[in-house]
């Protein structure tokens, strides 16, 4: 990446706005103890309602992004000044102590009649001892939200893709159930922040811009990352086998990882994983009882409805479906692309 008199303007900007930032950086999340009751009490927004960011407060976004009942997600990240953020190759970026993912999960409804409303923010902090995962659920008047230690199951409705509106019992996880997916080696991690899954254009205050050369420009990382770029899994113009591989990823990887909570089954699904078989072709299930609908294999290359896994995409069972948790729907978009390229495999 090449800095540019944009990327410069950018860092005049930053520093014009810093008078005006909220003391985010006055809270001690490295020795991180006593969580506030309510998302207004860190600081993070100067419109929390609104989901405007205090200016220590960046928004990212990822290519490919978890399907979770087609909520639209609103991520945020804060960096201690003057950290930096380190990168591994196909690795979740390395945050320094002290910093927060931010992530709201919501229905904005951008497609139909009904209002926008805020489900829930998920924090993971970095503190000294680790990540640490906290949940807000959004009150019905939506001014603020509250600490939700078990969790909560939030009755609406949204606008689905194509404009239908569908009633859902939302659910908030609880705090233990973080742990499912958000743990490498028992050890808790963040899940969508990779470079390769953040080469994309965002808008921001000071216009749009790649935002890793954003990042850059906050001296987070390095100029030049020599990372690879991986596919949006709902581009329909992008090659059917990266599509495929990417919603993979994103949707099941984070589990069905060497070291994942789901890594007994040996069956790997994230992102760089080569071999045939660890992906799910021609492999016996280990111990899937009754989800494996009586199926033989993971996955039958040209035969979708004789695949476990597609057979556990589709079901709502939950003894059987996959992913178990993070949702209420079937992804059909994502039924549907999965089984076109098994198909073609």
């Amino acid at each position: 990446m090449k800095l540019s008199k944009k990327i410069s303007l950018l860092i005049a900007l930053l520093i014009c706005f810093k008078s005006q930032s909220q003391n985010i950086n006055d809270y001690n999340f490295e020795n991180f103890s006593n969580t506030p009751k309510f998302l207004s009490e860190y600081g993070f927004f100067k419109d929390l309602k609104n989901q405007i960011p205090a200016d220590d407060v960046h928004p990212y976004s990822l290519k490919s992004a978890l399907f979770s009942d087609e909520t639209d997600k609103l991520r945020f990240v804060f960096v201690p000044k003057g950290k930096k953020v380190g990168y591994v190759k196909n690795k979740v970026f390395v945050f320094p102590i002290g910093s927060v993912l931010i992530k709201t999960f919501a229905y904005l409804n951008n497609n139909g009649p009904l209002e926008a409303e805020l489900l829930e923010t998920r924090l993971l902090i970095n503190t000294n001892d680790g990540w640490q995962a906290i949940s807000y659920v959004w009150s019905e008047d939506q001014t603020d939200a509250k600490r939700a230690i078990a969790g909560a199951t939030i009755p609406t409705k949204f606008v689905n893709s194509s404009g239908e509106i569908i009633n859902i019992r939302y659910r908030a996880p609880n705090q233990n159930q973080c742990k499912e997916c958000h743990q490498l080696k028992k050890v808790m991690t963040p899940i969508g922040p990779k470079a390769r899954n953040m080469d994309k254009l965002v808008q921001y205050n000071t216009g749009e811009m790649n935002q890793l050369v954003y990042w850059a420009a906050l001296g987070w990382i390095n100029e030049n990352l020599g990372s690879s770029s991986i596919s949006n899994y709902a581009d329909l113009n992008a090659v059917l086998e990266d599509r495929a591989r990417a919603y993979l990823d994103i949707n099941c990887g984070h589990c069905h990882i060497p070291g994942g909570s789901a890594d007994t089954t040996g069956l790997y699904l994230n992102y760089t994983e080569q071999g045939k078989e660890r992906i799910g072709i021609y492999k016996k299930p280990v111990a899937a009882g009754r989800a494996s609908g009586n199926l033989k294999y993971s996955i039958v290359p040209g035969h979708p409805d004789d695949s476990i896994l597609l057979y556990r995409m589709k079901s709502l069972d939950p003894g059987i479906m996959m992913p178990e948790s993070g949702r209420a729907l079937s992804d059909e978009i994502g039924i549907k692309l999965i089984s076109d390229w098994i198909n073609k495999l």
